[in-house]
């Protein structure tokens, strides 16, 4: 099993991923993926590349196991210091559909819990 194979792929998305982030605490936020960039680091077949990342503090908290594409956008997400820092105190969710659309929607996490 070839590891961290869209780890380099996701880590060239991280500037827009940021600003994104940072955008979402606003209003949910969604931008189009190249397929190619994707296909070209591993080829997902008919499993496909869709996703849910669900993290509360910046920290995962449904299973990504499965998902490759997942994993290795959460790797890229928490070595950077600077979306580390927008994930704190905040849900966040990040998805990515069939149409390739990666959504990103944010909420406060409140201090009730």
């Amino acid at each position: 099993m070839e590891e961290r194979k869209y780890l380099t792929t996701w880590k060239r998305y991280m500037p827009v991923i940021r600003l994104h982030l940072k955008k979402s605490m606003n209003e949910d936020q969604q931008f189009k993926l190249n397929i190619t960039d994707f296909e070209s680091a591993g080829d997902r077949g008919k499993s496909g590349y869709t996703f849910n990342i669900v993290m509360e503090n910046g920290k995962v908290i449904n299973n990504i196991s499965g998902s490759a594409v997942a994993r290795d956008l959460y790797e890229a997400i928490k070595t950077d210091e600077a979306a580390k820092a927008l994930l704190q105190d905040k849900s966040v969710k990040i998805s990515v559909g069939k149409t390739f659309m990666l959504s990103i929607k944010t909420t406060h996490l409140s201090a009730y819990k």
